[in-house]
């Protein structure tokens, strides 16, 4: 891992949490973009080097709505930038860590994504982000 790529946050209604992320850094969103697969709608802001991404549910179903069903709004996961995900996650799998997927798949800003447990990482949902090429 090289890196915090971005730190995930589940949120009620993105248009207002915009706005409130807009103030807070004093700059709009970069990106928005849905995610079906995932019943989730994105946001991202950059913080000098930081990177959030704001989380809102589509369906009732998604994981993000779960999450807020049972914990509330709040930081959903870390990510973290890797350089092959597919190695990284057998490196990851061979230390004892439980995958949430068998392989990468697509997931918001032109990243494979792959996630471990948290019940492997002392409760924090993990995300592995390689850019695609």
């Amino acid at each position: 891992m090289r890196k915090i790529e971005h730190i995930g946050i589940a949120v009620k209604d993105l248009e207002a949490s915009n706005n409130l992320f807009e103030k807070l850094f004093g700059a709009p969103a970069y990106k928005e973009e849905a995610v079906e697969s995932e019943g989730v709608k994105t946001s991202f802001f950059m913080n000098g080097p930081n990177k959030i991404e704001l989380l809102e549910a589509t369906n009732p179903d998604s994981p993000i709505a779960k999450f807020i069903e049972k914990k509330g709004e709040g930081i959903h996961h870390i990510a973290f930038d890797v350089e092959d995900i597919e190695a990284e996650m057998k490196r990851l799998a061979a230390e004892g860590f439980i995958l949430l997927n068998d392989k990468p798949k697509k997931g918001a800003d032109n990243k494979l994504v792959a996630f471990l447990h948290p019940k492997t990482t002392n409760g924090v949902l993990i995300e592995l982000c390689q850019e695609i090429k």
